[in-house]
């Protein structure tokens, strides 16, 4: 099997989405892809326990991707072996009202992972300079002193926004998050291949919506956001990679890889010892318990 190179997915330099590749070839079948997804998601589990124990970092991954890209699919097949208290999944959906009453980050802010977990946003703070850059009259909806009109909607609103989004994910990564960005790059044809499938098969007609047609009509706007959205936000802190995402497994295989390659890079998550007056009545304990 073709092993993963972190750098051939890592946003590092400018990019332009209608360059970047939809499929990868692993050189593999996709036996032999899922049986490599479970070694590698069974140490991503273990990674887990140690970073829970460790309780100094936590890590958020963020996943976007266009409707069918695979997100949901992805989330349960990767994150299969953890421990349910160290990982906590948000999906985001069209801001609530209360949501709405404060800044478009602060949703966010409280959905953030606790140290010593994982936090997985299905869909991300990036929705609000996606859909609302495609849909801009979104925006009046959060009802923004000065913003009286789309017309006041000019691009150094979404200048200062991209700033605002940048600022967020520094603060979070200064404070001990370990941030992952996956644009899950699908193309257009295996899109409308996902939806036929979702239209064909009685049991996935519920994932379908009318809406989600009118969406994949404005592709193009889609695209150029996030080109935009890549070229502006990834970091060194904070990273995009670009998933190919035609083929499901792969696409499963690549990001479960990245993480586990990127987080074994941090050689200070370890268990906690235990304070030597404890360590030395070990054999004491052993004792008393084998006693009874």
């Amino acid at each position: 099997m073709k092993s993963i190179d972190i750098s051939e997915y890592k946003v590092t330099s400018k990019i332009a989405i209608k360059e970047s590749n939809t499929f990868v070839d692993l050189e593999a079948d996709e036996k032999a892809i899922e049986d490599a997804l479970e070694e590698t998601r069974e140490q991503l589990g273990e990674l887990q326990d140690t970073l829970y124990a460790h309780g100094k970092y936590a890590v958020l991954v963020c996943l976007q991707g266009m409707d069918a890209a695979g997100k949901d699919s992805l989330i349960r097949e990767v994150f299969k072996d953890f421990n349910a208290r160290g990982v906590v999944v948000h999906s985001f959906k069209v801001p609530t009202e209360l949501e709405k009453k404060h800044d478009f980050l602060w949703r966010h802010y409280i959905a953030l992972p606790a140290r010593g977990k994982f936090g997985v946003f299905n869909r991300t703070h990036y929705e609000n300079v996606l859909v609302t850059r495609v849909h801009p009259e979104y925006i009046m909806g959060e009802n923004i002193p000065h913003i009286n009109g789309v017309e006041d909607i000019d691009d150094k609103f979404w200048d200062k926004r991209f700033e605002q989004i940048n600022n967020f994910e520094e603060t979070i990564a200064d404070n001990g998050t370990i941030i992952f960005k996956f644009f899950l790059n699908l193309s257009k044809e295996e899109q409308k291949n996902r939806q036929l499938r979702r239209l064909h098969k009685t049991s996935k007609n519920w994932k379908f919506s009318a809406g989600d047609l009118d969406e994949r009509d404005l592709w193009s706007d889609y695209m150029s956001c996030y080109e935009d959205i890549l070229n502006r936000t990834s970091k060194p802190h904070a990273p995009w990679y670009v998933i190919p995402s035609d083929d499901k497994p792969s696409a499963r295989l690549t990001v479960a890889s990245i993480m586990l390659q990127e987080l074994q890079k941090y050689t200070d998550i370890k268990e906690p010892e235990l304070d030597d007056k404890t360590k030395a009545r070990i054999d004491e304990f052993i004792a008393r318990l084998e006693s009874e």
